[in-house]
C-alpha cells in the first residue's frame, strides 16, 4: 500500500511543474496591456509605462519571470494583485468559502439524486423509465452552463421568489466572520436570514450540479447494472431474496465503488463550472474573482488562482486513488 501511494504522490511532481508551465504562458498569451488597462488609459507616457513595467516586474524576459515565479511559489509567494496590491494567497481564501459552500450543494444534491436516478435506470432496465432517466442524463451533460442559468433565472427566480444574485438579499446585514454564509445567518440575530441565504443557493447549485447530476447518473446505472449480473445476485434471487434488499444491501454497496473514482472528476468540474456559474448569478467567489482577473489582465491572480485550484484538485484525486486502492485491493497492482 505505501508503494501505491508513494507512486501516486510522485506522479503528482511533473503534473504540478506542467501547470506552473503552461498557466504561466497562457496568462502571458492574453492580448493587451496590463498596465494601460489597470490606468484605464491609453498612450500613456512612455517613461511613466517603463516605470510601471519595471515596479510590476513586466519588463523582465519571461524565463527569468517564470523562475521568480516559481521561485515565489516554492516560498509560499504568490505575489500581490495588480489592481489593488493584496496578496493573492489573502484575496483566494477570502473568497475561496463561498464558492466552497455553493459547490458543496450542488454536490450534495447531485450525488444523492444521481445515485437514487442511477439505481432505478438500471432495476428498471429497458422500461420507459430507464429511456426517460438516460435522455435526461445525457440532455444534463450537454447541456451549456450559461443558458441553463439563464433560462431557471427566467422562468423560476421571480415566480417562486428565488434570489437570482448575490449569497444574500441587500435588506439583511451579516458580518462574515467565516466566510460560510449559511453558518454566519445561523449563528446571527437577523431573524430570516438563514432561509433567504438557503435560498440564495438554490438556482446557482442546481446549474452548477446539473453536469455533476449526469456524470453520477449514468455511472451508477452502468455500474448498477454489471453488479446486477453478477452470480452472487443471481444466488440471491434464487434464495427467494426481495429486488429491494437485494438492490440496497448487496449490490448498491458494490456499485458505488467505480462512482468514487468519479468524486474527483466531479471537484474539478465543480470548480471550473464555478466561473460561469459565479458570473451569471454575480455569485462572490473565485470565479467571477478569476474573471474579473481576465478582464484586468491581473497575471498573479489568474496564476496564482490557477495554481490553487489545479492543487485542490490533484489533491483530491490522489486522495480518491487512495481511498480506491483501500476498497478495490486489486488496482494497486495495476
Amino acid at each position: 500500500m505505501f508503494s501505491f501511494i508513494l507512486k501516486r504522490i510522485l506522479m503528482v511532481i511533473p503534473t504540478f511543474i506542467a501547470i506552473t508551465l503552461i498557466t504561466f504562458a497562457l496568462v502571458h498569451l492574453i492580448p493587451g496591456d496590463p498596465i494601460e488597462i489597470r490606468m484605464g488609459e491609453r498612450g500613456l507616457d512612455p517613461a511613466v509605462h517603463a516605470q510601471m513595467m519595471a515596479q510590476l516586474g513586466l519588463d523582465l524576459p519571461l524565463p527569468e519571470q517564470y523562475f521568480n515565479y516559481i521561485k515565489g511559489v516554492l516560498q509560499g509567494d504568490l505575489g500581490n494583485s495588480f489592481r489593488n496590491n493584496e496578496p493573492v494567497l489573502k484575496e483566494f481564501f477570502t473568497l475561496f468559502p463561498a464558492t466552497v459552500e455553493l459547490a458543496f450543494f450542488a454536490l450534495l444534491w447531485s450525488l444523492i439524486l444521481g445515485i437514487f436516478l442511477g439505481v432505478i435506470a438500471a432495476v428498471k432496465k429497458d422500461s420507459w423509465i430507464s429511456h426517460v432517466v438516460t435522455t435526461l442524463s445525457l440532455t444534463g451533460y450537454s447541456m451549456p452552463i450559461f443558458w441553463w442559468g439563464l433560462i431557471l433565472i427566467l422562468y423560476f427566480s421571480t415566480p417562486l421568489g428565488l434570489p437570482a444574485s448575490g449569497r444574500l438579499p441587500s435588506e439583511f446585514w451579516i458580518e462574515a466572520n467565516s466566510g460560510f454564509m449559511l453558518y454566519d445567518t445561523w449563528v446571527s440575530d437577523e431573524p430570516g436570514a438563514f432561509i433567504a441565504a438557503i435560498k440564495s443557493l438554490i438556482l446557482p447549485s442546481i446549474v452548477l450540479g446539473t453536469i455533476p447530476l449526469a456524470v453520477v447518473t449514468r455511472m451508477t446505472r452502468s455500474s448498477m447494472l454489471e453488479v446486477l449480473g453478477e452470480d452472487y445476485i443471481r444466488t440471491a434471487k434464487a434464495k427467494g431474496l426481495s429486488t429491494t434488499r437485494i438492490v440496497i444491501i448487496h449490490a448498491l454497496r458494490n456499485a458505488l465503488i467505480p462512482v468514487v473514482t468519479v468524486v474527483g472528476l466531479i471537484v474539478g468540474q465543480l470548480l471550473s463550472g464555478a466561473v460561469l456559474t459565479e458570473n451569471i448569478f454575480s455569485w462572490p467567489g473565485i470565479g467571477k474573482w478569476v474573471i474579473d482577473a481576465i478582464n484586468a489582465r491581473d497575471y498573479p491572480v489568474l496564476q496564482g488562482s490557477v495554481l490553487i485550484i489545479a492543487t485542490i484538485i490533484i489533491l483530491v484525486n490522489l486522495l480518491v486513488d487512495v481511498v480506491y486502492g483501500i476498497v478495490n485491493p486489486r488496482i494497486r497492482h495495476t
